[in-house]
Protein backbone atom coordinates (compact mmCIF):
# COMPACT_ATOMS: atom_id res chain seq x y z
CA UNK A 1 0.00 0.00 0.00
CA UNK A 2 1.76 3.22 -0.95
CA UNK A 3 1.17 6.09 1.42
CA UNK A 4 1.14 10.38 0.69
CA UNK A 5 2.79 12.05 3.35
CA UNK A 6 2.82 15.78 3.25
CA UNK A 7 5.43 16.28 5.94
CA UNK A 8 6.73 20.34 5.97
CA UNK A 9 10.42 19.59 4.82
CA UNK A 10 12.69 18.72 7.55
CA UNK A 11 15.41 21.22 8.85
CA UNK A 12 18.53 21.96 7.49
CA UNK A 13 20.50 23.20 10.66
CA UNK A 14 22.84 20.42 11.77
CA UNK A 15 21.49 18.04 14.45
CA UNK A 16 22.70 15.70 16.76
CA UNK A 17 22.40 12.22 15.52
CA UNK A 18 20.06 10.42 17.04
CA UNK A 19 20.23 6.93 15.19
CA UNK A 20 23.00 5.26 12.98
CA UNK A 21 20.58 3.50 10.03
CA UNK A 22 21.68 1.45 6.99
CA UNK A 23 19.48 0.15 4.05
CA UNK A 24 19.20 -2.85 2.54
CA UNK A 25 17.65 -2.52 -0.76
CA UNK A 26 15.70 -4.88 -2.59
CA UNK A 27 15.84 -7.17 0.29
CA UNK A 28 13.49 -9.63 0.55
CA UNK A 29 10.47 -10.86 3.12
CA UNK A 30 12.43 -14.13 3.95
CA UNK A 31 15.72 -12.15 4.41
CA UNK A 32 13.83 -9.88 6.69
CA UNK A 33 12.12 -12.36 8.88
CA UNK A 34 15.43 -14.32 9.15
CA UNK A 35 17.19 -11.36 10.41
CA UNK A 36 14.55 -10.33 12.90
CA UNK A 37 14.37 -14.11 14.17
CA UNK A 38 18.35 -14.39 14.82
CA UNK A 39 18.38 -11.00 16.96
CA UNK A 40 18.61 -11.71 20.70
CA UNK A 41 15.70 -10.80 22.91
CA UNK A 42 16.31 -6.67 23.94
CA UNK A 43 18.93 -5.92 21.03
CA UNK A 44 19.65 -2.60 20.65
CA UNK A 45 18.97 -3.33 16.61
CA UNK A 46 15.34 -2.09 15.11
CA UNK A 47 14.42 -3.26 11.95
CA UNK A 48 11.92 -2.21 9.34
CA UNK A 49 10.63 -3.55 6.26
CA UNK A 50 8.64 -1.63 3.53
CA UNK A 51 7.89 -4.53 1.01
CA UNK A 52 10.67 -3.37 -0.82
CA UNK A 53 13.78 -2.66 1.23
CA UNK A 54 14.83 -3.57 5.12
CA UNK A 55 16.25 -0.73 6.94
CA UNK A 56 18.17 -1.96 10.33
CA UNK A 57 18.75 0.76 13.14
CA UNK A 58 20.75 1.46 16.17
CA UNK A 59 19.08 3.47 18.44
CA UNK A 60 21.68 6.53 19.95
CA UNK A 61 21.08 7.74 23.65
CA UNK A 62 19.02 11.23 22.34
CA UNK A 63 16.80 9.02 20.45
CA UNK A 64 16.26 6.79 23.67
CA UNK A 65 15.97 10.46 25.83
CA UNK A 66 13.01 11.48 23.85
CA UNK A 67 11.21 8.05 23.10
CA UNK A 68 10.95 7.55 27.09
CA UNK A 69 9.81 11.32 27.53
CA UNK A 70 6.93 11.28 24.94
CA UNK A 71 6.01 7.70 25.94
CA UNK A 72 5.57 9.16 29.56
CA UNK A 73 3.79 12.18 28.25
CA UNK A 74 1.03 10.14 26.81
CA UNK A 75 0.47 8.02 29.99
CA UNK A 76 0.14 11.03 32.13
CA UNK A 77 -2.28 12.80 29.51
CA UNK A 78 -4.51 9.79 29.34
CA UNK A 79 -4.55 9.18 32.94
CA UNK A 80 -5.08 12.69 33.93
CA UNK A 81 -8.15 12.45 31.27
CA UNK A 82 -9.56 9.29 32.05
CA UNK A 83 -8.84 7.76 28.90
CA UNK A 84 -8.56 4.13 29.03
CA UNK A 85 -5.11 3.56 27.17
CA UNK A 86 -2.72 0.29 26.83
CA UNK A 87 0.79 0.61 26.12
CA UNK A 88 2.31 -2.15 23.74
CA UNK A 89 6.16 -0.69 24.11
CA UNK A 90 8.86 -1.69 21.50
CA UNK A 91 6.53 -4.90 20.14
CA UNK A 92 7.72 -5.91 16.36
CA UNK A 93 5.07 -6.45 14.49
CA UNK A 94 6.04 -8.88 11.66
CA UNK A 95 2.90 -9.16 9.28
CA UNK A 96 3.97 -12.10 6.49
CA UNK A 97 0.66 -11.76 5.09
CA UNK A 98 0.95 -8.45 3.65
CA UNK A 99 4.92 -8.81 4.18
CA UNK A 100 5.75 -5.89 6.34
CA UNK A 101 7.26 -5.29 9.25
CA UNK A 102 8.24 -2.76 11.89
CA UNK A 103 9.22 -1.96 15.77
CA UNK A 104 7.63 1.87 16.85
CA UNK A 105 9.59 3.20 19.02
CA UNK A 106 5.80 3.28 21.81
CA UNK A 107 2.61 1.86 20.51
CA UNK A 108 -0.76 1.87 22.21
CA UNK A 109 -4.08 0.15 22.28
CA UNK A 110 -6.58 2.95 22.56
CA UNK A 111 -10.11 0.22 21.29
CA UNK A 112 -11.66 -1.14 23.85
CA UNK A 113 -11.92 -4.38 21.78
CA UNK A 114 -8.25 -4.64 20.59
CA UNK A 115 -7.23 -3.73 24.39
CA UNK A 116 -9.76 -6.64 25.62
CA UNK A 117 -7.84 -8.97 22.93
CA UNK A 118 -3.81 -7.78 23.97
CA UNK A 119 -4.93 -8.77 27.81
CA UNK A 120 -6.19 -11.90 26.70
CA UNK A 121 -3.27 -12.68 24.82
CA UNK A 122 -0.96 -11.65 27.10
CA UNK A 123 -3.16 -13.20 29.98
CA UNK A 124 -2.36 -16.49 28.01
CA UNK A 125 1.35 -15.91 27.94
CA UNK A 126 1.13 -16.03 24.77
CA UNK A 127 4.06 -14.29 22.79
CA UNK A 128 3.27 -14.41 19.31
CA UNK A 129 2.53 -11.40 17.78
CA UNK A 130 0.13 -12.69 15.55
CA UNK A 131 -2.28 -13.13 18.54
CA UNK A 132 -2.40 -9.72 18.95
CA UNK A 133 -3.99 -6.59 16.90
CA UNK A 134 -2.08 -4.14 15.48
CA UNK A 135 -2.13 -0.53 17.81
CA UNK A 136 -4.20 1.93 17.38
CA UNK A 137 -1.27 4.63 17.86
CA UNK A 138 2.19 4.66 17.14
CA UNK A 139 5.28 6.98 18.15
CA UNK A 140 8.13 7.18 15.85
CA UNK A 141 11.65 9.02 16.92
CA UNK A 142 13.28 9.74 13.81
CA UNK A 143 16.05 12.37 14.70
CA UNK A 144 17.53 11.81 11.40
CA UNK A 145 16.02 10.32 8.32
CA UNK A 146 14.29 7.23 7.77
CA UNK A 147 16.10 4.99 4.97
CA UNK A 148 13.08 2.55 4.57
CA UNK A 149 9.18 4.21 3.65
CA UNK A 150 8.44 3.42 7.10
CA UNK A 151 5.10 5.57 6.99
CA UNK A 152 4.01 2.85 4.42
CA UNK A 153 4.44 0.56 6.95
CA UNK A 154 2.10 1.60 9.86
CA UNK A 155 -0.58 2.18 6.71
CA UNK A 156 -0.43 -0.81 5.69
CA UNK A 157 -0.75 -2.33 9.18
CA UNK A 158 -3.62 -0.19 9.49
CA UNK A 159 -2.42 1.63 12.26
CA UNK A 160 -5.01 4.92 12.94
CA UNK A 161 -2.19 7.58 14.39
CA UNK A 162 1.34 7.65 13.95
CA UNK A 163 3.36 10.59 16.07
CA UNK A 164 7.00 11.51 14.79
CA UNK A 165 9.16 13.55 17.06
CA UNK A 166 12.16 14.98 15.08
CA UNK A 167 13.82 16.95 18.20
CA UNK A 168 12.86 19.79 18.18
CA UNK A 169 9.02 18.98 16.13
CA UNK A 170 6.13 16.73 16.92
CA UNK A 171 4.12 16.03 13.66
CA UNK A 172 0.78 14.05 13.77
CA UNK A 173 -0.68 12.23 11.02
CA UNK A 174 -3.52 10.51 10.79
CA UNK A 175 -4.82 7.29 8.68
CA UNK A 176 -7.44 8.41 5.79
CA UNK A 177 -10.12 6.83 4.28
CA UNK A 178 -8.11 5.78 1.55
CA UNK A 179 -5.10 4.54 3.57
CA UNK A 180 -2.95 7.66 3.48
CA UNK A 181 -1.73 9.68 6.40
CA UNK A 182 -1.99 12.96 6.19
CA UNK A 183 -0.91 15.36 8.74
CA UNK A 184 -3.86 17.19 11.27
CA UNK A 185 -3.60 19.81 14.43
CA UNK A 186 -4.59 17.41 17.46
CA UNK A 187 -4.42 14.17 18.02
CA UNK A 188 -7.75 11.91 17.91
CA UNK A 189 -7.31 10.52 21.52
CA UNK A 190 -5.67 12.57 23.35
CA UNK A 191 -7.25 15.43 22.12
CA UNK A 192 -3.45 17.14 22.06
CA UNK A 193 -2.48 19.72 19.58
CA UNK A 194 0.66 18.73 18.18
CA UNK A 195 2.52 22.19 19.00
CA UNK A 196 1.82 21.78 22.63
CA UNK A 197 3.71 18.74 23.28
CA UNK A 198 7.48 19.64 21.91
CA UNK A 199 7.90 22.09 25.24
CA UNK A 200 7.45 18.88 27.01
CA UNK A 201 10.50 17.10 25.64
CA UNK A 202 12.79 19.90 25.43
CA UNK A 203 12.03 23.06 27.47
CA UNK A 204 11.22 21.75 30.62
CA UNK A 205 12.94 20.62 33.51
CA UNK A 206 13.28 16.76 33.32
CA UNK A 207 15.69 16.20 36.70
CA UNK A 208 12.78 15.20 38.66
CA UNK A 209 10.53 12.58 36.15
CA UNK A 210 7.92 12.84 39.09
CA UNK A 211 7.77 16.16 39.39
CA UNK A 212 7.50 16.78 35.36
CA UNK A 213 4.86 13.99 35.53
CA UNK A 214 3.05 16.03 38.18
CA UNK A 215 3.30 19.45 35.97
CA UNK A 216 2.31 16.99 32.55
CA UNK A 217 -1.18 16.03 34.53
CA UNK A 218 -1.53 19.36 36.09
CA UNK A 219 -1.32 21.02 32.50
CA UNK A 220 -3.77 18.40 30.81
CA UNK A 221 -6.15 19.11 33.68
CA UNK A 222 -6.39 22.72 32.79
CA UNK A 223 -5.91 22.47 29.23
CA UNK A 224 -7.46 19.48 27.85
CA UNK A 225 -9.97 18.59 30.29
CA UNK A 226 -13.60 18.83 29.30
CA UNK A 227 -12.51 19.27 25.18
Amino acid sequence: MSTLITRPPRRSIAQPQGETRILVPNASWTLYESFVMKLPERSPIRTAFDGRDMEIMVKGGVHDHFAELLGLFVMAVAGQLGIRIKPQGETTWIRPEIERGIEADKCYYLDPAKIASALAAISRRVNDVAAYPNPDLAIEIDISVPKADRASIYAALGIAELWIFDGETLTIERLDEHGRYQPVERNGFLRVRADQVPRWLTAEDVSDYDAWIRRVREWAEKELHGQ
